[in-house]
């Protein structure tokens, strides 16, 4: 395990490569082993760094007040990095996004994968089917007590909402986890498993929410908006309006395809960023 100490905190990542830097920020459901094919294939170019965001992965949870995108510019810091591009998978992309906003003259580029979006509310149809999702598999209040930590973990609870972000989000609302290549449901199945067991038991922190829904135009980067269109519609109506609101941006649908597009269909986003980068 490599770590590095960002904010009093050691961070659990990876290097490889020379050339411009990219730095690969991972969905909410996972880590930066989502990044597995990426990662490989542009060191041969250039300069990649992934990392698990705080409280993901190997990266632990601490008590106190932080923002993951300050976590992200201290990397650069303690990498000797002034400038990169960076590569986001859902509320990963909303991570890069709020860089761009908070240090635009670091910023060279923003892929941006089934992207979140800091402060966004989501439609009230997504969240319904959300909420319907977790009083299928969980008991009433059970998330609420979790959240308290007013019980220990039930590796049930745990498993159930693992499957119910590969059944919603990983491969969307009105598709079978089936259609996805076993080998990946695997992997986003242990991530996402690690991600509960986590968020149920570690040090409660503090994240700094900035405004960013508000002051997308003044992102100027070149930016590519990447989207599965089977994605749940929620997130599939936030990428079209963050191509619509970006100055510079190309918006890519790719069929057939979920939340997770670099481990769903590798080789064609691989082609997509290193044609932006």
């Amino acid at each position: 395990m490599a770590t590095i100490e960002v904010n009093g905190t050691a961070f659990g990542y990876d290097e490889a490569g020379e050339g411009p830097a990219v730095v690969l920020l991972h969905a909410a459901v996972g880590d930066r082993r989502m990044w597995d094919a990426q990662f490989t294939a542009l060191a041969a170019t250039h300069r990649v760094i992934r990392y698990d965001r705080r409280g993901f992965g190997e990266t632990a949870a601490r008590p106190g007040e932080y923002a993951h995108f300050e976590d992200l510019l201290a990397l650069l810091d303690a990498r000797g990095i002034e400038r990169a591009a960076l590569v986001g998978a859902s509320m990963g992309g909303a991570c890069a996004l709020d860089a761009a906003l908070a240090a635009p003259e670091r910023i060279t580029r923003l892929a941006l994968l089934g992207s979140g979006l800091t402060g966004h509310t989501w439609p009230d149809h997504m969240q319904r089917d959300i909420a319907r999702l977790a009083a299928e598999l969980l008991p009433a209040g059970r998330l609420e007590r979790y959240a308290a930590r007013e019980i220990d973990v039930d590796e049930a609870d745990v498993r159930a909402m693992a499957e119910a972000n590969l059944r919603y989000m990983v491969a969307g609302p009105e598709r079978d986890v089936s259609v996805l290549p076993p080998e990946m449901v695997a992997l986003v199945r242990e991530m996402c498993e690690q991600v509960y067991r986590t968020e149920w038991t570690a040090p409660q922190w503090t994240e700094t929410i900035p405004d960013t829904r508000h002051r997308l135009g003044e992102i100027t980067t070149p930016a590519l908006v990447v989207i599965g269109t089977a994605d749940a519609p929620g997130l599939v109506e936030l990428s079209q309006h963050l191509a619509a609101s970006l100055p510079d941006a190309e918006l890519v649908e790719l069929p057939a395809t979920g939340h997770l597009p670099a481990m769903e269909r590798p080789e064609e986003v691989n082609t997509l960023l290193r044609k932006i980068l």
